[in-house]
């Protein structure tokens, strides 16, 4: 029976290490996925310290990761950012961390073509609405809103 949960456990340790190697992964994500596993919680604990100790789990090279790559590949601002590293129950300061891993000058410029290129693609006619879409659009993937309030004044002006 003892060599039987050896080799379960091993197993597991072994599906989690690829698990986190294929992507990187937080400490919720592991959890939830030893869960749906079946693993009991004395187990998961076991399985997690492996994982850190081995250095496939880690919260700051997560939250690093997870700002950058959002950033650039979905064009997300920094509160939508934030939000998602806050329900994957990353720290404050962890997530303050991975905000630093985005270049300033490269956040602005991001925004400024992101909202020229809303703007022209809303065919809306009517400008209330026109505004509302480009806000709404702006504002759900984690923008400043008084950077997109000031843009919209801008890109109004212009029209």
């Amino acid at each position: 029976m003892s060599s039987q949960s050896t080799t379960s456990l091993s197993e597991i340790v072994q599906k989690m290490e690829f698990y986190c190697s294929y992507q990187e992964r937080c400490h919720a994500e592991v959890v939830q996925k030893l869960y749906t596993l079946s693993v009991p919680q004395n187990r998961q604990d076991e399985v997690i310290v492996h994982l850190i100790h081995h250095n496939f789990l880690n919260e700051e090279r997560f939250a690093k990761l997870f700002s950058i790559s959002k950033f650039h590949q979905k064009k997300w601002g920094k509160k939508r950012i934030s939000n998602e590293l806050k329900q994957r129950n990353i720290s404050d300061y962890l997530i303050r961390m991975g905000l630093k891993e985005i270049p300033e000058e490269e956040y602005e410029i991001t925004f400024t073509d992101l909202a020229e290129k809303t703007w022209e693609a809303i065919t809306e006619r009517n400008a209330l609405k026109k505004r509302k879409k480009f806000c709404d659009t702006l504002l759900r993937k984690g923008w400043e809103s008084d950077w997109v309030y000031e843009k919209v004044k801008t890109l109004e002006k212009n029209t």
